[in-house]
């Protein structure tokens, strides 16, 4: 059973950084992406950033040139480094991660708040 683990929320004054971390376990498939969600309140689910196997990196264009994704293999974990947040980054944040064959799994979420 696939598990994820979030870790590093948490309340920070605008312009500041957080770093989020998600370790997978229970992974018995390839791992085709790695990826980051987040959901403000009364707002949808969107994606933040995606990591693929293969290396490939996407970002929402809302945080491109502040955020950060990166994973390490060996561990089954990825992290999302934000710098210069700003209150409209304040949301939920899932990790998802996506199996060959299987349908997304997500963390159970993380806050964080950016104070103005």
């Amino acid at each position: 059973q696939v598990q994820l683990a979030e870790a590093g929320g948490g309340l920070v004054q605008a312009g500041g950084s957080l770093r989020l971390s998600c370790a997978a376990s229970g992974i018995s498939r390839s791992i085709n992406v790695m990826g980051w969600d987040r959901q403000a309140p009364g707002k949808q689910r969107e994606l933040v950033a995606d990591i693929s196997s293969s290396g490939t990196i996407y970002y929402a264009d809302s945080v491109k040139g502040r955020f950060t994704i990166s994973r390490d293999n060996a561990k089954n974990t990825w992290y999302l480094q934000m710098n210069n947040l700003k209150p409209e980054d304040t949301a939920v944040y899932y990790c998802r991660i996506v199996v060959r064959g299987a349908s997304p799994y997500w963390g159970q979420g993380t806050q964080v708040t950016v104070s103005s």
